[in-house]
């Protein structure tokens, strides 16, 4: 069934929601009409725990790759769709399976620590996964003479690290193609064109960036620090799709996006999760397609990392 225009699109984006007992999981950075025709939006971390509890048959996620497997992992007996499959991640690719599993062997002994960034093989390499959310409360509950693999993600491992004084991790060699590109020099001139403003930053950023943020934290944490702050204006340093849900919650409050390095590539926008539009949404959840597969021994050794992660109190 063709549909042309985007209130179109959503109302029979509902009514095939209806009709097929499907719940839309949305990350925060994807653009804002995907997030309002989104059941639940959230971080990675939640999206993560929300698919487990879902009541649906069908779930379909508008994000990038690596999540929708997630919650396949996850829900081995519901459909997990993905509206649009090419919609990969930098960091997820930057860590290929057969790469890591010779860089493990390299490190016998160690707990090995994987982002949920990563692909279902890789977790399935993988004792425990990690949020940005909850990284740090990872790595604290493995004892401080185990050394310590973090994949893939080299920006976090070494705030956490850093945060830990930790000497026994070591760290995959992977970034995120958003969060690396942020401008030092740029951001420090808003600083001064906004001296009121609190800077705050993903844990994904570079360490010269961290280092002159106010706040540090996931995309979920940022959200509750700028209801909490007394402070009116925020820098925003991570991927520009937040800044839809910060204007919706806290709308007497003002977010300035910070700027890339180079600000002709929209380097400050996850081009994958710009990827998954109504469109595809709608196309997905007529044709029940494309759906994730796994192979069920793979899913299993996954699921018990990501587990290892959701039983962390």
């Amino acid at each position: 069934m063709k549909v042309n225009n985007s209130a179109e699109i959503r109302r029979r984006i509902d009514e095939l929601k209806r009709r097929k007992r499907a719940v839309i999981l949305a990350h925060y950075y994807t653009t804002p009409e995907v997030q309002e025709a989104a059941d639940f939006l959230g971080d990675s971390l939640a999206l993560s725990v929300k698919a487990q509890s879902v009541d649906a048959d069908i779930i379909l996620f508008a994000g990038v790759h690596f999540m929708a497997e997630t919650a396949k992992v996850l829900c081995p007996d519901k459909k997990v769709l993905i509206p649009c499959p090419e919609a990969g991640c930098s960091l997820a690719e930057s860590c290929d399976e057969k790469d890591f599993a010779v860089f493990k062997a390299k490190y016998p002994g160690h707990t090995v620590v994987s982002y949920v960034n990563t692909t279902v093989g890789v977790k399935a390499l993988t004792d425990i996964c990690c949020t940005s959310s909850n990284a740090l409360k990872v790595v604290q509950s493995i004892p401080a003479d185990r050394p310590i693999i973090f994949a893939p993600d080299r920006n976090l491992g070494g705030y956490i690290k850093k945060l830990t004084g930790r000497e026994n991790i070591v760290l995959w060699d992977g970034a995120c193609h958003v969060h690396e590109e942020f401008s030092l020099e740029k951001l420090l001139q808003l600083k001064k064109e906004h001296p009121a403003a609190k800077v705050v930053v993903h844990p994904e950023c570079r360490a010269y960036i961290v280092e002159v943020a106010d706040f540090v934290g996931s995309t979920a944490a940022i959200l509750d620090y700028c209801g909490r702050s007394g402070a009116d204006e925020f820098i925003v340093v991570t991927e520009s799709g937040i800044l839809a849900e910060m204007k919706k919650r806290y709308p007497g409050k003002t977010f300035i996006p910070a700027p890339p390095d180079d600000e002709t590539c929209g380097c400050n926008n996850c081009k994958y999760m710009k990827m998954v539009t109504l469109e595809n949404i709608c196309a997905c959840l007529e044709n029940e397609s494309p759906e994730i597969v796994l192979d069920e021994e793979v899913r299993r050794r996954a699921e018990r990392s990501i587990l290892n992660m959701i039983n962390i109190k």
